[in-house]
């Protein structure tokens, strides 16, 4: 039986009422809190740092997840870590050497991921699915909220859960599969079917008046996946 979670994103919070958006995201139901780490240079876009995250980790009780879409990578994953983070994923292609900046985050005592953007290829997990807990599928190309989902995603996640299922034969290691943008109710359940069971979802939760209404959708669509 499939455990399925949802991370809202703050990037689509108010950044004026943060504290208040955690607090009322994690009332209606959220599982994790999904931290979009950007450095307006491996993406074009500036958002927020180990501080911010040290701030909020008093506001809410469920695990954050920090995906870091930032080059260089270590000093600022073990920044997050020592600020509150359980779980840091960072792009294979913004690491000079991938291998080694997993093993500072598991050190960390956090649980480490590799995030792949809509073209990169998943080769490097032959390499390191070892050391992986989380496996992140864009669905969007990263840097800004609000995008639609890219359908080519639904095979790439189909190729990583093979990948996962194969991982879990030889150790019996669970690995989360997790997909982040355009993620709304209407295709939850589709990207479920994929593969998936970890999902992030933005503007289509922080952009209604009824926070814990779309969570509940969501699981009801996901309940039928």
């Amino acid at each position: 039986m499939t455990t399925y979670r949802i991370a809202p994103s703050l990037l689509s919070a108010d950044f004026a009422r943060l504290g208040e958006e955690v607090r009322a995201v994690e009332s209606a139901g959220a599982d994790w809190l999904h931290f979009d780490v950007m450095d307006n240079h491996y993406v074009p876009n500036l958002t927020f740092g180990p501080m911010v995250c040290q701030a909020l980790r008093k506001h809410c009780t469920v695990p954050i997840d920090v995906h870091l879409m930032v080059q260089p990578v270590d000093a600022l994953a073990q920044a997050f870590a020592r600020a509150g983070a359980q779980l840091i994923s960072f792009h294979p292609d913004a690491s000079t050497h991938v291998d080694r900046s997993l093993q500072l985050i598991k050190a960390e005592g956090c649980q480490a991921g590799l995030v792949f953007n809509p073209a990169e290829p998943l080769d490097v997990l032959e390499w390191v699915i070892d050391k992986v807990d989380l496996i992140l599928i864009m669905s969007v190309n990263p840097g800004f909220g609000g995008q639609s989902f890219i359908d080519s995603a639904l095979r790439k996640i189909e190729a990583a859960r093979r990948i996962i299922d194969r991982e879990k034969q030889r150790s019996g290691r669970d690995i989360r599969l997790e997909v982040d943008g355009g993620i709304k109710i209407d295709n939850i359940r589709r990207v479920a079917q994929a593969g998936a069971d970890t999902f992030v979802a933005g503007s289509a939760i922080f952009g209604q008046s009824d926070y814990k209404r779309v969570i509940d959708g969501m699981r009801d669509e996901l309940e039928r996946a």
